[in-house]
């Protein structure tokens, strides 16, 4: 008989047998034989000084202590006009959720909590929403007409969000494609979510209501270097106005997902465009894994909609567990069940994602539908069985599962219990299907895990509380009349001035085009000018704290002095640090504090006698260019600011070559 591989094995067999790579060998290859499609929808505050239908202040926070009040709501589905209940509402009311949202008064009014009609939209933040959707070559709406979106996981306390599509069907420009714009809308923001842990959930309601703008892309992008490169395309865009709000929490993207034969799978909040490329890749094999594994099961099962699952409730004092987790469920007086799944061998073990399996699909569910924290499940058949000695055996007996069948343990609270079993035997008939309709949250490594069912496509409907606002002709000619440059024209750009590409998501992240663009027409070197942002100023950023009040411009403004003064501009490189840290130091003071003495080129050189004779000394082998070499890194802090290095190191080389005649 032949023996069966161990879960580990089977998930390196199954990882090989869907074709797996890792990303950093993936090629077009790989994602076209897979089929990879993505889209995304890139949102970012707008810095208006009050929210969006309110006239609370925008962009006020505090700390999680700090709170006036608590409100607590409960979700409840109701039936739509069409007599059908969301299915995101059904996932929610099953988790039996307590949505508490802790309010400051300084920033939260009777609005937010759907006690006050909606004020007058915020003028200036439908400015600037049209100006954005004009650099994005969005055909404005002739009239903006306020919907509802519902949001159903408890983060908006109304339970919908106010939005309003400005543009419509534009375009942005990567560096070998156009990626077409589905529209821009303007919306409010959510709540922050600050603790989800069992069945309680808490917000702040301090970000809540603030103006915000959606990008939403078609599914143009076919790898995942090209879905970040459009998330930094649409994110400079909008920085380039000047006029939203950078930070932490300030922009962030949903980025969908699918593969050939998937289903569109939506990563909610990805907070770095540097984790696109890792998510978007693994979201789109896990599908491909996902779908592998229906087309086995769906072989051994004959007919899916007959399949059930066995489960029987354990007493924990029957099994001599090892482990400390299944230890704890005698003393935290939770029920332990064992679940038969016919036909499952191999599946819990299957990869899915870099690191998980099958059963890790079921436990996230079970984590977030039945509000059981992990660690909740054990299989024998996983990539990461806990110790139980002869349990599995003993589980496999009690159960009557034969060969082909999985078995699993779960435990959690008796009232969970009901819930837990639906929401198992749910993602294994699920797995039938293929990949299921889900939004899921994203983690640094580039996993994902389950968060929600994603909502039905008829989430909107009207606000009868907002009346429609026209937008004349007049007004969008005259928003569009100074638009900053775009990002393709500063690519082309820096690209034609030899600027390295690593020093452009630097560049494009803080809005530095402009102002390197000014710097070169004031005369200084555009590599230079680019270099001294995208890599010294990035390295002082990674290595000191930034003081209040630095601006970007300071840097461009001591260069220009140093120019002025016939100063050398490699001065600025050591007085970077002093700049971020003490912005309000003025150019001598700088100088002054990093040691700078402004000598003549004559009073530089005056010790090289004196240096060749130490050199000489101390007897270093190698000939001139090891001398050279050394009289430079000798002379070079006296020279630094007073003389180049070029015409240093050519006066060096001139005496040693000269002596050695």
């Amino acid at each position: 008989m032949k023996k069966k591989p161990s879960p580990s094995q089977n998930y390196r067999n199954t990882m090989k047998s869907i074709g797996y790579v890792p990303r950093k060998k993936a090629t077009q290859d790989d994602y076209d034989r897979i089929g990879f499609m993505s889209g995304l929808e890139v949102h970012q505050q707008l810095n208006t000084g009050e929210k969006l239908f309110c006239r609370c202040p925008a962009g006020v926070y505090h700390d999680d202590d700090n709170y006036d009040a608590e409100v607590i709501r409960h979700m409840r589905p109701t039936l739509s006009e069409l007599g059908e209940y969301d299915g995101t509402a059904l996932m929610e009311f099953k988790t039996r959720k307590n949505i508490v949202y802790r309010i400051k008064n300084e920033t939260t009014c009777t609005y937010e909590v759907d006690d006050t009609p909606p004020f007058t939209v915020n003028r200036k933040a439908v400015d600037i929403a049209i100006e954005i959707s004009l650099l994005k070559k969005l055909n404005i709406v002739g009239e903006i007409h306020i919907t509802r979106k519902q949001y159903l996981d408890g983060s908006i306390p109304t339970g919908f969000q106010r939005t309003a599509i400005i543009g419509v069907e534009g375009a942005i420009e990567l560096k070998n494609k156009t990626v077409r714009l589905i529209q821009l809308s303007l919306e409010e923001d959510s709540c922050r979510e600050i603790s989800d842990v069992g069945h309680w959930r808490f917000y702040k309601t301090d970000r809540l209501g603030m103006p915000l703008i959606e990008t939403v892309t078609y599914p143009d992008m076919v790898n995942p270097d090209e879905v970040a490169e459009a998330c930094q395309v649409i994110r400079f865009l909008n920085r380039s106005t000047g006029k939203v709000r950078t930070g932490m929490g300030a922009a962030r993207q949903d980025v969908n997902v699918s593969c050939r034969g998937g289903t569109r799978a939506e990563i909610k909040g990805v907070s770095h465009i540097k984790w696109i490329p890792e998510l978007t890749h693994n979201e789109a094999f896990r599908q491909w894994a996902l779908l592998h594994i229906r087309d086995e099961l769906n072989k051994r099962v004959q007919k899916p909609e007959q399949w059930q699952m066995d489960s029987l409730e354990m007493n924990p004092r029957d099994f001599k567990f090892r482990s400390k987790a299944l230890k704890s469920i005698k003393n935290a007086g939770m029920k332990l069940y064992g679940v038969k799944l016919p036909c499952f061998e191999g599946i819990l073990s299957h990869f899915t994602q870099p690191g998980q399996t099958f059963a890790d699909e079921i436990s996230d569910r079970l984590k977030v539908v039945a509000c059981i924290e992990k660690p909740n499940m054990c299989a024998q058949d996983s990539l990461q069985p806990m110790e139980h000695g002869n349990t599995y055996s003993q589980l496999r007996d009690m159960l009557k599962a034969d060969s082909q069948d999985a078995v699993m343990l779960f435990w959690g609270p008796e009232d969970d219990i009901k819930t837990a079993l639906e929401t198992i035997d749910e993602r294994c008939r699920m797995a039938f299907e293929g990949v299921p309709n889900e939004t899921r949250k994203s983690f640094e490594d580039g996993t994902t895990m389950f968060e929600r069912v994603l909502p039905g496509a008829d989430r909107m409907y009207p606000d009868t509380d907002s009346p429609p606002i026209p937008l004349l002709d007049e007004d969008i000619e005259r928003l569009g009349r100074n638009l900053p440059t775009e990002n393709i024209k500063a690519y082309n750009t820096l690209k034609k001035w030899g600027v390295p590409e690593d020093t452009h998501t630097y560049i494009f992240r803080n809005n530095l085009f402009p102002l390197i663009e000014q710097m070169v027409e004031d005369g200084e070197d555009a590599v230079f000018a680019a270099t001294l942002f995208g890599h010294r100023l990035k390295f002082v950023e990674g290595h000191y704290e930034k003081a209040p009040g630095f601006r970007f411009e300071l840097v461009a403004d001591i260069l220009k002095t140093l120019r002025e003064r016939r100063l050398a501009r490699e001065l600025i490189i050591p007085m970077l640090p002093v700049i971020w840290q003490h912005p309000k130091m003025d150019a001598d003071s700088i100088l002054t504090s990093i040691g700078f003495m402004p000598l003549e080129e004559e009073k530089v050189l005056a010790n090289l006698p004196f240096l060749r004779k130490k050199f000489a000394s101390i007897r270093v082998n190698g000939g001139e260019r090891v001398e050279t070499d050394w009289l430079m890194g000798q002379l070079r802090a006296h020279a630094l600011g007073n003389m180049p290095l070029p015409v240093l190191k050519q006066r060096i080389e001139s005496e040693v070559a000269g002596s050695s005649l």
